[in-house]
């Protein structure tokens, strides 16, 4: 298992590009027998009303551009998950990884 901090995240939804604002997000990355299933883990989102729009939508794909705190450029598709509660998210990947 490898974890990247990110230094920059952005989601595409709708065909509306957001760059999220965060305190802390990680890209982890998990081989196990050559297969490789990844997500990200984000915390301290200040986007409220990005977080609710998920947390009350049934179609929560994106499509996502990142960059690692080292400069590595990543995308990918995934599923946005709200925790409005905690002003936090996860996106659970959805095929490859592409950077890595």
């Amino acid at each position: 298992m490898e974890t990247y901090s990110l230094a920059e995240l952005s989601i595409t939804y709708n065909d509306i590009t957001t760059k999220l604002v965060y305190k802390s997000a990680h890209l982890v990355v998990v081989t196990d027998s050559g297969y490789k299933l990844w997500y990200i883990e984000i915390d301290g989102m200040t986007q409220t009303s990005l977080l609710h729009m998920f947390h009350e939508s049934e179609d929560i794909g994106i499509s996502l551009f990142g960059i690692t705190a080292g400069g590595k450029p990543f995308q990918a598709g995934g599923y946005f998950h709200p925790n409005v509660q905690h002003h936090a998210a996860a996106i659970r990947g959805d095929g490859e990884l592409h950077g890595f």
